[in-house]
């Protein structure tokens, strides 16, 4: 087992769960390729593309700007509060990846939902938007929660020596 795990470098579930994605995925993609072989892989080739020449530059200037943002403190060399651009990030993420699903109900972009469904298509919009306010405000209560507490040993400290001064008087 350690002579495994120092060759492949994680335990033989890791590799059991990685060849099973794999698996899925092939199979899936046989199944989607079955149709509009062409047309599936252009979408692909389009995605990716679209991913790496607009929305990659586009997230890591964003991230940046959180970045500096949040910067602690004037001081030259400081880094960026990680912990606070996260608190944007999450949020944003979970937001970003709740509109990628469900892109085509909350922009109204879906025909006959309701006829196939039998679920009224509206509203969406409204619920995304709700949910992402919810992310957020529940992300920056976290992050008052954690600075509270980071703030609490110099409180302490505070407060001991205001009593030192009130003893020593």
């Amino acid at each position: 087992m350690a002579t495994f795990r120092r060759r492949y470098g994680a335990s033989p579930l890791h590799l059991l769960l990685v060849l099973a994605s794999f698996t899925l995925a092939a199979y899936a993609g046989v199944r989607l390729l079955k149709g509009d072989t062409l047309g599936v892989a252009l979408w692909f080739v389009g995605a990716a593309l679209l991913h790496d020449l607009v929305l990659l530059p586009l997230y890591a200037v964003t991230d940046r700007a959180a970045q500096r943002l949040f910067r602690e403190g004037a001081g030259a060399g400081e880094g960026p509060r990680r912990a606070s651009g996260n608190h944007v990030r999450v949020p944003l993420f979970v937001s970003g990846v709740l509109l990628l699903v469900w892109w085509p109900l909350i922009l109204g972009r879906v025909d006959h939902y309701t006829a196939y469904t039998g679920l009224p298509a509206d509203g969406f919009l409204e619920r995304w938007l709700l949910i992402t306010a919810a992310l957020f405000v529940a992300s920056a209560a976290i992050l008052v929660v954690r600075r509270w507490h980071e703030s609490a040993p110099p409180r302490r400290a505070a407060r001991r020596q205001r009593r030192a001064r009130r003893a020593a008087e």
